[in-house]
């Protein structure tokens, strides 16, 4: 949510389109930026709330923060749940490190090590107990998650 004293109808459709949901003139009226929060909240949780992501036989329940592969319970960290969420949304497409890195720390990007090393830990959980691997680096494109003995479905 975008709050400020730039009022022009310019300045509310640029900041809309750089991505803020909601757009708030100052001065506001404390009830009136509640109402906004709340409802941005409600929004969320509906798109949240309804997904079920899956690949192959790994599954993800967002509104449970549940994830299972082959009927295992798996324990991830917070910020393996979030890489997780991001790769399973795009699969099969591959992911950008940058896309990756911004989607999870926005513009304080972590030094080179941090996604690796997370990466590393969500591989260990999800494909190493497994035959089959799920999580692939693609060279110098970034990362994805796909069954890469599935033929892609149309």
């Amino acid at each position: 949510m975008m709050l400020t004293a730039r009022d022009t109808l310019h300045d509310k459709v640029s900041g809309l389109d750089a991505g803020a949901d909601d757009y708030l003139v100052k001065p506001f009226a404390i009830q009136e930026l509640e109402a906004r929060l709340r409802a941005l909240i409600r929004r969320e949780r509906r798109q949240v709330s309804s997904e079920v992501l899956q690949v192959a036989d790994l599954i993800y329940d967002a509104a449970s923060l549940r994830v299972t592969r082959a009927g295992q319970d798996l324990t991830l960290s917070p910020i393996g749940l979030r890489l997780l969420g991001i790769l399973m949304r795009e699969s099969p497409r591959v992911v950008s490190r940058r896309d990756v890195e911004r989607e999870i720390w926005g513009d304080a990007l972590p030094d080179s090590d941090t996604l690796r090393s997370h990466l590393y830990n969500l591989r260990k959980v999800i494909d190493r107990p497994f035959q089959k691997s799920l999580l692939h680096t693609v060279q110098s494109a970034g990362y994805r998650i796909a069954d890469m003995e599935q033929p892609p479905s149309t």
